[in-house]
Order: C-alpha cells, then structure tokens, then sequence
C-alpha cells in the first residue's frame, strides 16, 4: 500500500528508495508497553515486506506516546492562574492550556492560536506538541518523555525478534519559521551515526569548496514519510524505508537542535 519510488543518479549509478506505507496497525488506545508495540510494527511489517539491515522505520509519535500511557483527561490537570490567564487571551480551554504549560519549560510567543514554546528537550514547538486529535473525548496524548529512549527500546525489540538492525524515527508535525503549513520532523531517532550530514570541506559540480552546509537527514526522512502517513483519518502511524544509505552509530536527536548562540530567530 503506499508504495512511492524515487529514482536518482549517484556517479551513473540508479538508485531506488522505497517509501512503502505499513497498514494493519491496531488502533492504539491505551497503555501497552515499548515491546508490545514493536512486536505489533514488526508483524506488520512482515505482512506486507521482508525486513532488512539497513531498513528505516518511522513512526508517529501518536502511537508511541499511547502504547507509554502518555494519554491524559484534560481534568487531570491543575489550572493555575497564569493558565487562566492565557486561556483567557487565546479563548482555549483552560485546563487544555494547563496542559500545554506543564510539558513546557518557558513559553517563547503568544499567537491567537497557539503558545511557542521551549520544551525541555530544546525543543521550540506549538503547544508543547499536546495533541487533542485522535485521543477521544476529553483527553490529550503528550509526546513522549523521551523520544530517543523510546527509538532505542524499538530498535532493541526489533533486534531481537527478527534478527534485523534498522534505523528507528520517532516522527511529528511541527511548523517552521517565516513558512506556512507544518512538516514531519523527528522527535527521537536511533541507529544513525550521524543525524546531520556535514558537507563542509567538500566540493561542488564547480569545484567550489563548501563551507556550511549541513543537512538534516532525520528530519528529511521523517517529512518523506509523512507523504503517506497523512494527518486525518488515514490511519498510517508506521512507514518503511527501503534504499536509503546510512552510518549506523549512536547519534542523538540532541545534534538536531541549533545552538541558542546561532538561532537567527529569537
């Protein structure tokens, strides 16, 4: 299902990456632990392709903050003044924003929509990632408390059922400075030696040397991903990559974040 080729040409030699959707996931609802849920990816998995070495799986956060028990009612939280306050000015549900503020570690700017703000990852995102979409009733799911431990207890699972080192992403939505509409990016990833690809030193077509280029694999992965998991009722928390090259190694999702001392945007 889903099936996505992409053709390119490194030094005359055609190079096909795979982005194959992974249907029959069940509908995560409650808490069920990291090896029950990668049991269920993998078996899916199977259903559809042969796991390989060097394989990727992306996942939503969705189903990993459901299967941690990251699923909340909204009246579990405690309001307090400065979440009246901000309810007040956005019109938002006041334990919603109540919420919001306990994932955070400071909040950055105020829109008639949404609060920026900082987690305590480093992460800069809308809301705190607190998600009211596919949770039911009433509740919010929370992204996970740690995104690259959840990657490796996956990746780990997946090791030991089927044999098979692969790369793991732990995907989500997120907006981006001065352009509109929202990419998937990764929240946690595990099995890459390097999250960003550093080009530095190297020349192009000219024989220009490159002086600061840098790419983020990770989140291109994650974004190619998103193509087919989609954001309403498609129902395709998990995707496969086939093709794509990669180090594997140790890296962190702490390499994805600028340096405050860099950011152009404050």
């Amino acid at each position: 299902m889903g099936l996505v080729f992409l053709n390119l040409i490194n030094e005359g030699i055609a190079i096909e990456i795979r982005i194959l959707a992974i249907s029959s996931i069940p509908l995560i609802e409650k808490k069920i632990g990291l090896p029950t849920l990668s049991r269920l990816i993998f078996e899916a998995i199977n259903r559809q392709a042969n796991l390989s070495n060097g394989d990727i799986i992306i996942i939503a956060q969705t189903i990993i903050s459901k299967a941690e028990g990251r699923i909340f009612d909204l009246n579990e939280f405690k309001v307090t003044s400065e979440a009246e306050k901000l309810a007040k000015e956005l019109k938002k549900d006041p334990r919603l924003i109540a919420a919001i503020l306990s994932e955070s570690k400071q909040v950055l700017k105020k829109t008639d929509k949404s609060l920026i703000v900082e987690l305590n990852s480093g992460l800069i995102c809308a809301n705190a990632g607190v998600d009211q979409s596919n949770s039911g009733k009433n509740k919010v799911t929370l992204l996970p408390k740690d995104p690259d431990g959840s990657a490796l207890t996956i990746k780990k699972e997946i090791k030991k059922i089927s044999g098979k080192s692969v790369g793991i992403i732990i995907s989500d939505t997120q907006g981006r400075v001065l352009r509109e509409g929202a990419v998937n990016i990764g929240l946690g990833f595990s099995g890459f030696k390097n999250g960003i690809l550093h080009y530095e030193g190297k020349t192009d077509l000219f024989g220009f040397k490159l002086k600061t280029t840098e790419i983020n694999i990770i989140d291109e992965l994650a974004s190619a991903a998103e193509l087919l998991m989609g954001e309403a009722n498609e129902g395709i928390p998990v995707v496969l990559i086939k093709g794509y090259n990669f180090e594997p190694g140790y890296d962190s999702s702490k390499s994805l974040i600028r340096n405050r001392n860099n950011q152009l945007f404050k």
